[in-house]
């Protein structure tokens, strides 16, 4: 009804939505209300999908109108049910309660990835339990947890990456004794709540082991760190490699969320996490020539390379969200130059949509601020960029940011959305006429990219605010520790 009536509106004025900033408050409101509708719709559409043919699976294969398992849990379903809450998509979320009730069971020889089971599966069920008060939710996240502990078990207490939950066996992947830094240092919001809730201390002092262990280790730069350690040494690997894309990414990201999870009173984190901010801006950032944007390159062995993943976009809302909790001014500031960036990454692409890695020009009399390779033209629909929009709104009340998101969530719904349900990732951002379908649909669509646009869109800051939740790097938003606790 709310779409229609709004119709009737632009008809009756005979213009077209305008932008909300350059509107009355009521009009704002309006914009704001058919946007998260929008969401909503996106939402549903997915979950057509996945609810005909992929139901009780890890992932929906919308073109195939399949399915495709990684752990064999129903990864979407637990993905997205503290989204289902948030979007007040009752109906959907009983349906899923039902399924965790009667059919999830994590008794089963199945080896899952630490870190991702970690994120995704303990992660959604601790936050739908905050949101809900349903202990089917903690009884379901206390069995994931304690079923996860084997991997800690190595000679260094750095865990391995995955671990055999039925058997309770783990090992590293088949061809390496190394573990990824960002997926060692990413479970500890997790497994600290964990251990606040059923006031079992084993939980948080495995992650928090790892943390110390990290703390001291040779071989950072500024406080960057490779991307790879040594499950038997404790010791990084491959050292010399600095980047905020994929295998360090959400390192950085847990130094500060764990901080404020825990009332910001772990110096240790803090001041890791400023030094390594402080170690980004003097190895890392740099601008690129026509327009001069700010970026985020990598060093390799003292060569920067101008290459940015899509994953990087998490840091301006990371930045933006340390500004809010009382840390350097011009961390805002960069965080804004940095969200132009992002933003840019999708705009300058002939679809509207990002692609996974860019390459910046650096070079006077650059045509164009960024080129990208055949190999990284796919877009897996990921959040990041949604998730700062969100952070830099939500802080700035800006409301340039929504209508970048806004912008984005059309796109999404031009070439990623399957008309029999479901939205796939593409292989060709720069290709509008055949962006070349994946036939895939990430849980992290549901449980992420969705939610917070969403959320961007909401006029509401206490819904799930900053100042009483942290999200979790799979945007599962878990509570912060007040000093009572």
């Amino acid at each position: 009804g709310l779409t229609r009536h709004l119709h009737k509106l632009a008809g009756r004025t005979r213009q077209p939505f305008r932008d909300p900033s350059k509107d009355a408050v009521s009009g704002t409101c309006h914009i704001s209300m058919y946007r998260q509708e929008a969401v909503r719709d996106a939402f549903r559409h997915a979950w057509k999908g996945y609810k005909a043919f992929a139901w009780g699976h890890d992932e929906l294969q919308p073109l195939s109108k399949s399915y495709s398992e990684w752990f064999g849990l129903g990864l979407t379903i637990i993905d997205a049910l503290d989204t289902m809450w948030i979007l007040e998509l009752r109906e959907e979320f009983e349906e899923a309660r039902r399924w965790v009730a009667t059919e999830l069971s994590f008794n089963r020889n199945v080896d899952v990835n630490l870190f991702e089971s970690t994120i995704r599966i303990l992660g959604g069920l601790l936050s739908t339990y905050h949101l809900t008060g349903d202990p089917l939710f903690l009884s379901k996240a206390e069995d994931m947890g304690s079923r996860l502990m084997p991997a800690f078990n190595t000679p260094s207490k750095i865990p391995y990456s995955d671990v055999n939950i039925g058997r309770g066996t783990a090992h590293p992947p088949h061809w390496t004794s190394d573990s990824t830094v960002a997926e060692v240092t990413s479970i500890q919001l997790e497994f600290r709540e964990l251990s606040r809730l059923t006031q079992q201390p084993q939980y948080q002092a495995a992650v928090a082991q790892v943390m110390e262990r990290v703390h001291v280790l040779e071989g950072k730069l500024d406080g960057l760190v490779p991307m790879f350690i040594n499950t038997n040494s404790g010791q990084f690997t491959h050292q010399g490699v600095y980047t905020l894309g994929a295998r360090a990414d959400s390192y950085y990201e847990y130094l500060l969320k764990q901080w404020i999870q825990g009332g910001r009173k772990e110096d240790q984190l803090l001041e890791d996490y400023l030094q390594a901010i402080e170690g980004v801006k003097k190895n890392l950032l740099q601008r690129s020539s026509p327009t001069g944007l700010t970026f985020v390159g990598e060093l390799s062995h003292g060569q920067f390379s101008p290459k940015m993943d899509h994953l990087v976009c998490f840091l301006p809302g990371v930045l933006a969200l340390g500004a809010h909790n009382g840390l350097p001014a011009d961390h805002m500031d960069l965080a804004k130059e940095l969200m132009k960036t992002c933003y840019q990454m999708y705009v300058q692409m002939e679809t509207g949509l990002s692609p996974e890695i860019v390459h910046f020009n650096m070079y006077e009399g650059s045509s164009r601020d960024m080129d990208v390779k055949l190999a990284d033209r796919h877009n897996l629909l990921r959040p990041e960029t949604v998730e700062s929009l969100f952070y830099l709104y939500r802080l700035t009340k800006d409301p340039v940011y929504q209508d970048w998101g806004f912008q984005i969530l059309q796109n999404f719904n031009k070439y990623a959305k399957v008309p029999s349900g479901g939205y796939t990732s593409i292989n060709n951002v720069r290709d509008p006429e055949f962006p070349s379908p994946r036939d895939k649909m990430e849980s992290f669509f549901l449980g992420e990219t969705l939610k917070y646009l969403y959320l961007l869109f909401s006029e509401d800051p206490n819904l799930i605010s900053l100042d009483r939740y942290v999200f979790n790097t799979e945007a599962h938003p878990l509570p912060i520790w007040t000093s009572a606790e």
